[in-house]
């Protein structure tokens, strides 16, 4: 949530787990056991790198509160299908009953292969952007492949969540009763809402901005997104700045949104320098990287003028849903009131400073300089 390490929200995963998940004996024959070799720092989960035989595998564990059984296996077969079209995702794999999923009491197991290439962003914390603008021209060319991988790919949107990615408010004929009724389910996060009078905030700051992107999303198809596009989440051929991407992975947020949407996250997730926007009350935007980031996106698939037109409007509300979720997070599973205020200021702050001269200069650029 901000430039420092925090405690994660969960206890490591524990050897006894792993042999649990894995299997007890090793696949080479030699009785040695599942042992870990790195532990994710992220906190909202627990997350290890584990050797096993021969071989390393990445092993998550998931609260059922965050996600089901359902809704990890749809981020498997989207993953799957991206990986059956030839791009670089790891390979879900099934575990000791043969599902990509094992639920054990009030937590689910996934396991994958390890990520092709260089882990170049392990250590970056959120909002991180683009150590070159080579990274960034490979991250949007890759992105744009993904979204070429993703047409045909027909399972419905998953329903909103704990910490999910969604478009469902921004499209919503009106988008405070939609939000409104996420909040409404959700006990904790509407007791804690209530405390920052947030549908006068909402109202007055996010609707405005909604209406003008939602027309412009209304004639293009939906489709299946990453949701979650930044340079941690990506591995690389190499450190230099002429590196490709070799390796997609992370697809916790994905869901059935717009391609435009998609970019429009990819953006706002590593071309704003949000850390700065709490300390000192404003946020710089990195214009070089949009720029690159377009430019290697459209070398593989050229926006229409339609999404080029809805790509400005739409990046001041493309985190709605998932600061919501967020939100919620912090308010019904891992409690902390400090946590879900920085919650709210990446609902409500974020898309307000788009109204202010350095947002209204980014989304200027952008509409300059995709013909708008």
């Amino acid at each position: 949530m901000g430039r420092d390490l925090a405690e994660p929200d969960w206890l490591p995963l524990t050897d006894g787990e792993l042999s649990v998940i894995l299997g007890r004996s090793d696949p080479g024959g030699l009785g040695r056991r599942p042992a870990v070799t790195w532990r994710s720092p992220r906190p909202m989960s627990a997350a290890a790198l584990v050797r096993h035989g021969d071989a390393t595998v990445f092993v998550k564990r998931h609260h059922v509160s965050i996600r089901t059984p359902e809704q990890l296996v749809a981020e498997h077969d989207f993953a799957t299908h991206l990986r059956a079209r030839g791009l670089p995702v790891p390979a879900v794999l099934r575990l000791a009953d043969g599902e990509s999923v094992l639920r054990r009491g009030d937590f689910c197991y996934e396991v994958h292969q390890v990520a092709d290439g260089l882990d170049v962003y392990r250590d970056a914390v959120s909002w991180s952007g683009y150590a070159s603008l080579g990274h960034a021209y490979a991250a949007g060319a890759a992105l744009a492949r993904v979204h070429l991988a993703a047409d045909g790919f027909e399972r419905p949107a998953r329903p909103a969540a704990v910490l999910m990615n969604s478009c469902q408010v921004i499209t919503a004929p009106d988008p405070l009763a939609a939000a409104g009724a996420l909040v409404a389910a959700r006990p904790a996060l509407a007791a804690y809402l209530a405390g920052r009078r947030w549908t006068d905030d909402f109202e007055s700051v996010v609707v405005p901005l909604i209406g003008r992107a939602a027309p412009l999303l209304g004639p293009l198809h939906p489709q299946w997104g990453h949701g979650d596009w930044h340079p941690s989440n990506l591995t690389w051929t190499s450190a230099a700045p002429d590196a490709q991407v070799a390796g997609i992975f992370d697809f916790g947020l994905a869901n059935r949104t717009y391609p435009v949407h998609d970019l429009a996250l990819a953006l706002e997730r590593a071309v704003v320098s949000w850390l700065d926007l709490p300390e000192t009350g404003t946020a710089t935007a990195d214009l070089a990287a949009a720029a690159f980031l377009l430019d290697g996106y459209q070398t593989v698939r050229p926006l229409t003028r339609a999404e080029a037109a809805a790509l400005p409007l739409l990046l001041p509300v493309v985190h709605v849903e998932y600061a919501l979720s967020e939100a919620d997070y912090f308010t019904s599973v891992a409690v902390s009131t400090a946590n879900a205020d920085l919650a709210y200021e990446y609902l409500v702050g974020h898309a307000r400073w788009f109204g202010e001269p350095p947002g209204a200069a980014l989304l200027g650029f952008l509409t300059g300089y995709l013909g708008g």
